[in-house]
């Protein structure tokens, strides 16, 4: 391993927004632990729960100080509840405790909200988010008058639930909505070097002085822990995961981010990236990466305003990967998210980009220059296998 791999330096701490509670840039995600998914949610297999002590542990002694779980991570809250109270017996103000949940009514929120106290085994949940306002019509319904939204705000009120906010894989239009409500003090968003689309709603929640939690930057961010070698080579000496955790933090709106942890060596990466100060090191990898962007196959062209295409097809979605694909040398995770397009659902909504699909396309927003049809065409070509369509649906849900 490299000298900068190896390094031990002290976890940095930021100010999370109005919530005025001082985060570590570091979160400990619940959501990748062994057999996590697996229902009932309340039966904790062994070598699960042998993870989760260890990885608690590391992460504490690491100087982590906020944990992220949800009720659609099936077991983490209940594996949380029995680690830090029942195993550790670590002081319930030494750690803040983040969850998430996503029921339609107030009543079904109080609920699961009460449930999600019994698991955790508290009596308080420091920042809790409304779980995948993803699209305008969850916009309208989870934040209406009566509805879930205001019943985690009276829960507030009560002291059960310290603040509130929401997570999203919304277009940034309808998180930038969101964000105005004045509903809110924090935000769980998608923000990375390989997505960076959300940037002006990152901008945006700094204005209103509002808490900024990075989702999935090393998964969804272009699987860095298996990135092919034309990315590795270009942040050397630091690995991709450490150099995309420098990029995502070198804003001050950024304020913490989820790392993926489960493992003792992820902690040592981890590690990697402090100080967080964005160098001139950092700068040219930057520039390297940038440089990579071939316009001959149109790369720069990421269709972000056509949304709600007739063709239902995820345009922005499926350039992107398709950008990834010819100038990164990413077409394994261009294969793994474009399988992953959900028909039916919000998390990752999408058509194919099938003959029949690309047909439909209403190509008033298109420039003339932009080959958009056999843009797409190639890209289903390349990247469409039906086999993988296997992975598990809630692996989206983070």
């Amino acid at each position: 391993m490299s000298e900068i791999l190896n390094k031990k330096t002290k976890m940095e701490y930021r100010r999370f927004g109005k919530t005025e509670k001082q985060i570590s840039v570091i979160t400990l995600g619940g959501m990748r632990f062994k057999n996590v998914w697996d229902e009932p949610r309340d039966k904790i297999p062994k070598e699960t729960f042998k993870q989760g002590i260890k990885t608690v542990k590391l992460a504490l002694d690491a100087g982590i100080n906020n944990i992220e779980t949800a009720w659609a991570y099936v077991k983490s809250e209940t594996l949380y509840g029995k680690v830090l109270n029942e195993e550790l017996n670590i002081p319930r103000t030494s750690y803040h405790l983040m969850t998430k949940g996503n029921p339609t009514t107030a009543s079904e929120m109080r609920k699961m909200v009460e449930n999600q106290l019994s698991d955790l085994q508290t009596d308080y949940i420091d920042f809790y988010g409304w779980h995948g306002i993803n699209n305008e019509e969850i916009f309208q319904e989870s934040c209406k008058t009566g509805g879930p939204v205001e019943e985690l705000l009276r829960l507030k009120e009560e002291g059960v639930i310290k603040h509130v906010g929401f997570s999203t894989h919304a277009p940034v239009e309808t998180i930038i909505k969101s964000l105005g409500t004045g509903l809110f003090e924090f935000v769980n968003l998608h923000y990375y070097y390989f997505h960076q689309r959300n940037i002006a709603a990152v901008k945006f929640a700094r204005e209103k002085d509002l808490g900024v939690f990075i989702i999935s930057p090393n998964e969804k961010g272009g699987h860095l822990f298996n990135a092919p070698q034309k990315v590795k080579n270009a942040t050397l000496p630091l690995t991709p995961i450490q150099w995309n955790a420098r990029f995502c933090l070198q804003t001050p709106a950024v304020h913490t981010l989820t790392f993926g942890i489960t493992e003792e060596s992820h902690f040592k990466e981890m590690r990697g990236i402090f100080p967080t100060a964005w160098s001139e090191l950092e700068q040219k990898t930057k520039n390297k990466l940038d440089s990579f962007i071939n316009d001959d196959e149109f790369a720069s062209y990421q269709g972000y305003d056509i949304q709600n295409d007739p063709s239902r097809i995820n345009i922005p979605a499926v350039l992107r990967f398709r950008k990834l694909w010819k100038c990164y040398d990413m077409k394994d995770f261009g294969k793994y998210r474009y399988n992953m397009f959900q028909e039916k659902g919000h998390w990752l909504p999408g058509h194919f980009a099938t003959d029949k699909n690309i047909s439909n396309i209403d190509l008033s927003k298109v420039p003339d220059n932009i080959p958009l049809k056999k843009m797409l065409a190639e890209t289903h070509k390349e990247l469409y296998k039906p086999e993988i369509k296997m992975i598990k649906k809630d692996s989206t849900k983070d």
